[in-house]
């Protein structure tokens, strides 16, 4: 009877993000380069996963495919259930801006705004309502920590500091799915530790999927998932182990 029930009831969400057998290809020099080799993956909505391998492992391009910031030679990419391939260019950029949340390993702040108006960016660039935005911005700087830096410049801040404003931006539209590349990589051993908890807790407090690339082993140790790649494949796909 449950199975039944299963059966009739509604459809399973779509992974957060699929890849199936994407290929990517390079020339350097005249070589040419698979940064991706028939990658096949597939990441639940909800989860947060963390994506390791040494440089030229092929992990920033298949984030980088994720964000539709790239396109695959062969093979096809999903978000939530929409093929990249098949949207046009004002599509992917909507796609971006209202789906989808970057953290990128140097911060990417404007030096000319505020930290709370670098925050409300991505609402403000959909031509939302200003007061909103900047209401919302607060909200997320008061769960990162950084609400007595809302008015500051983002040069007076540590790195730890930006790098939590920069989170904060990620999630300020509410986007179903987190990409961070190397959000760590700039950061003292202390303020990575407290980055990738925050990814972590944030993600699930918003109901994000987050889909992380380092080098870190330890950082990747916070996600539920690690998956492992080398020459542009997948070479492990494993439950993390808490440290």
């Amino acid at each position: 009877m449950s199975a039944e029930r299963r059966t009739s009831g509604t459809p399973a969400a779509p992974p957060a993000l699929e890849l199936r057998s994407v290929t990517r290809e390079f020339l350097l020099g005249s070589e040419l380069v698979k940064a991706l080799d028939t990658v096949s993956l597939s990441i639940a909505q909800g989860e947060f996963t963390a994506i390791v391998g040494r440089s030229g492992s092929g992990k920033s391009t298949l984030l980088n495919l994720a964000a539709g910031i790239d396109v695959a030679d062969s093979g096809q990419v999903f978000v939530a259930g929409r093929e990249l391939s098949r949207l046009d260019d004002d599509a992917l950029t909507i796609q971006r801006r209202e789906r989808i949340g970057m953290v990128y390993q140097f911060f990417h702040l404007l030096p000319t705004l505020t930290v709370r108006e670098n925050v409300a960016l991505p609402l403000l660039l959909g031509r939302g309502d200003e007061r909103k935005a900047l209401a919302r911005a607060t909200k997320l700087l008061e769960e990162v920590g950084l609400s007595h830096r809302a008015t500051a410049r983002p040069h007076t801040l540590s790195g730890g500091e930006m790098q939590r404003a920069a989170v904060a931006r990620a999630l300020v539209h509410a986007p179903a799915l987190v990409l961070a590349d190397e959000p760590t990589g700039n950061l003292d051993s202390r303020a990575a530790a407290q980055i990738v908890e925050l990814l972590a807790s944030l993600g699930a407090r918003h109901g994000a999927t987050v889909v992380m690339v380092t080098h870190s082993r330890e950082a990747a140790q916070v996600a539920q998932r690690i998956v492992e790649m080398s020459d542009g494949r997948v070479i492990a796909d494993t439950a993390a182990t808490p440290a």
